[in-house]
């Protein structure tokens, strides 16, 4: 699907098949009243979602923890292939501004594979450390429930 090669000293990958169309996905994935729906995995939720779908273009989400706290995510869209891929980091802020500290840049791949989607999700990491903090804070875990929660999400959308 991507010409990216993962480097398994600083990627994080989660790759499945789901049961729902690729459209759909991409409209979970892009679509702000959508995104506060799934992506966060419970108990955790996702406050707000604010998303300009172009390169350049913000992508902000505020979590909220089980305790009410919030936390903010500010990044930016690198690449927007409709239907296909879109990639996102927090090392840049809207308008390709520079942010004070990164961590990962994110790549969501999907592609039509019989009656369901194949769904690539990678983090990019700069350092090893902060890919091993990535995984311990529960990478494989947290996007494998948030995908869970998509997949739900689409379910009950009018196809």
């Amino acid at each position: 699907m991507s010409v990216f090669k993962i480097d398994p000293k600083l990627d994080l990958r989660l790759e499945r098949v789901v049961d729902v169309k690729p459209e759909l996905v991409w409209a979970c994935w892009t679509m702000p009243e959508h995104i506060v729906k799934w992506f966060t995995p419970a108990p955790w939720r996702t406050k707000s979602a604010d998303i300009d779908l172009r390169p350049g273009g913000r992508f902000n989400t505020v979590m909220l923890s089980p305790e009410g706290q919030e936390f903010p995510n500010f990044g930016c869209l690198l690449e927007v292939v409709p239907q296909r891929r879109l990639v996102f980091t927090d090392t840049l802020l809207e308008g390709f501004r520079p942010a004070g500290k990164p961590f990962f840049t994110g790549m969501v791949e999907i592609q039509a594979e019989g009656a369901g989607t194949r769904y690539i999700a990678t983090a990019i990491h700069g350092t090893e450390e902060t890919r091993k903090q990535h995984e311990e804070m529960g990478f494989h875990n947290g996007w494998s429930a948030a995908l869970d929660q998509l997949v739900a999400l689409v379910k009950t959308l009018p196809h």
